[in-house]
């Protein structure tokens, strides 16, 4: 199975056609309904595999977007002892899921 590996926001995901990630929010027009990945890594199929230095040059991963999510929320406290000081912040990271829909390269 053919199958890529691609550098999105500092960090790799190893991806093949049909996979669903999310990735980091950015910022995308309304209207647009696919996203392309440049930044190819390493690429296996029915030819071998191919490495990039550092990437694989004129390979792209192609995949529609799916929409935008939020995470699980998380709370950070904070505390001092004995002097009544107490935090609590919550955080919800938001991103954008996507499903691959093919590796060209």
């Amino acid at each position: 199975m053919a199958y890529a590996i691609i550098e999105d926001s500092g960090t790799q995901f190893k991806v093949q056609p049909g996979d669903t990630l999310e990735i980091d929010l950015r910022d995308v027009p309304d209207a647009a309904t696919t996203i392309t990945f440049d930044k190819v890594l390493l690429i296996s199929g029915d030819a071998g595999v191919q490495i990039g230095q550092p990437t694989v040059a004129g390979a792209t991963v192609n995949a529609e977007i799916l929409g935008k999510i939020k995470a699980d929320k998380i709370w950070v406290e904070r505390f001092t002892r004995r002097k009544g000081f107490h935090r609590r912040v919550g955080h919800r990271q938001k991103y954008i899921a996507v499903k691959i829909s093919a590796i060209n390269g």
